[in-house]
């Protein structure tokens, strides 16, 4: 099997929480659906292609940020002293809130497309893109250092590899429930041997519509998926582990 791996960086960056709004958190790395997304946007897919995905990274800090922020409720008519826009006869209120923002990101991400006839569009969607690439926010422009079609292989390993020992020193990854026991997150300080963060990620949706075919309400439903995201990762001697031609492990899903 074939995939695309980039590498890339993003100099300040906000992968949205879902949840928070007062203060935007940021993931610390992107999450599965906006690697998904940007995949198709750079593509030109209007159709939903599945495809597997793996993200490794880093980032050296964390910043907060403001930012404009605008709110309206559907119906509300503008009150002049309450509203600061105008827009027909609504209102709409504008503010400053404050954003949390990844400082000097580095990824590497493995792309594996379910069709692999995608593979080489995929690949010069990255090579030759249309516009500049943007991962999390619109304005997160990312730089793209590297792209490469690899095999994809999978296999037991001999003797216990280290992340670190292919990719330097501070990278981490969302690593799938599933492939925990294949795996050694190990914290010096604590000294224990599972040390992370758990997330439930977004990944693809379903549109379901609660209305009726005369009154349609139309949601999105997403799947997510549950990952554990830690650093000072080993992974363990005689496991069934996937990696590309180079010898990077791939936590795909």
């Amino acid at each position: 099997m074939k995939g695309i791996r980039i590498k890339l960086q993003q100099d300040m960056v906000n992968y949205k929480k879902p949840n928070s709004f007062q203060l935007k958190e940021t993931y610390p790395l992107p999450p599965y659906s906006t690697i998904i997304g940007m995949v198709h946007e750079l593509c030109g897919f209007k159709e939903y292609n599945d495809m597997r995905i793996s993200v490794v990274g880093k980032y050296n800090s964390k910043v907060n940020d403001l930012y404009t922020r605008y709110e309206f409720s559907n119906g509300k008519k503008y009150e002049n002293g309450r509203h600061q826009l105008k827009v027909g006869e609504y209102g709409i209120s504008r503010g400053v809130s404050t954003v949390e923002l990844l400082v000097d990101v580095e990824l590497l991400i493995h792309i594996i497309p379910i069709d692999q006839n995608l593979v080489e569009k995929i690949e010069k969607a990255f090579l030759f893109p249309t516009e500049y690439p943007s991962l999390g926010r619109r304005e997160d422009i990312a730089i793209i250092n590297g792209v490469k079609v690899v095999d994809i292989i999978e296999g037991k390993i001999k003797d216990t590899v280290r992340l670190d020992e292919h990719l330097g020193k501070g990278y981490s990854a969302y690593i799938p429930i599933k492939e925990l026991e294949k795996i050694r997150l190990k914290n010096k300080e604590e000294g224990v041997s599972i040390s992370g963060t758990r997330y439930k990620l977004n990944r693809n949706y379903e549109l379901l519509n609660l209305g009726t075919s005369k009154k349609p309400k139309i949601i999105r439903k997403w799947n997510k998926v549950e990952v554990i995201y830690g650093g000072n990762i080993s992974v363990l001697r005689k496991k069934i582990v996937t990696m590309d031609e180079d010898g990077n492990v791939l936590f795909a899903i």
